[in-house]
């Protein structure tokens, strides 16, 4: 795995990477890691390989976009100083360009989750061993939609920035787009973001495989 012993891996987002986890952090453990796909990643290495001995700690908070993880950034991820950090961001992001409660300045472009996210990402990058950037999704298989069509936009600036910052590139959309082969958008989330425990394992998976984790 690309994934040193003994290291530190924050895994940062909004409430899909939080789900469930205890706040504040008091510590790493297992429950402290929520109840979705952080807390598979965490289960899944401590059941198979104890001796690497990660700690791995869930930062993500329900309902951010980029830039209320701007303005959590210095807590959260600089002054933790992990080795590795995977951050995944962009839901909400595009969510609130389709929903009318929210005002139009309010909303986030493209333009400024792109510049926001590229700017926290340089601030880090140098201190890292590793980074992982995961992608925006949206459970809906036709990419005419509106709302996946434009999370597309959004995961295609990931791919970017991936590449960009020699960041381990996780597609989640690809992944979902993969499971609803077998799937309806329903049995994998009943508003097609907030995904039941198949769609968590299912980001899991993507997550390990971009590290070179296998069991």
């Amino acid at each position: 795995m690309k994934i040193h012993p003994n290291s530190t891996l924050i895994m940062i987002g909004d409430s899909i990477t939080e789900w469930g986890r205890e706040t504040p952090i008091r510590e790493d453990t297992l429950e402290s890691s929520g109840s979705g796909y952080v807390h598979f990643v965490h289960c899944l290495i401590a059941a198979a390989d104890p001796s690497l001995r990660l700690q791995i700690l869930n930062m993500g908070v329900g309902g951010n976009t980029v830039r209320d993880l701007a303005a959590r950034w210095e807590n959260d991820v600089m002054a933790q100083a992990p080795d590795w950090l995977s951050i995944m961001i962009g839901i909400n992001d595009v969510w609130r360009q389709f929903d009318t409660a929210v005002p139009k300045d309010q909303q986030i472009s493209v333009e400024e989750y792109s510049g926001t996210l590229e700017r926290l990402i340089a601030t880090i990058r140098p201190r890292l061993q590793g980074l992982v950037l995961m992608t925006p999704y949206y459970i809906e298989p036709e990419r005419t939609d509106p709302m996946r069509a434009m999370m597309d936009r959004f995961g295609e600036e990931v791919r970017r920035l991936a590449v960009k910052f020699q960041a381990e590139f996780v597609d989640t959309q690809a992944a979902m787009d993969l499971a609803l082969r077998e799937y309806s958008p329903a049995e994998l989330a009943a508003d097609r973001v907030h995904v039941n425990d198949v769609g968590h394992m299912i980001l899991a998976r993507a997550f390990l495989k971009a590290v070179d984790y296998s069991w």
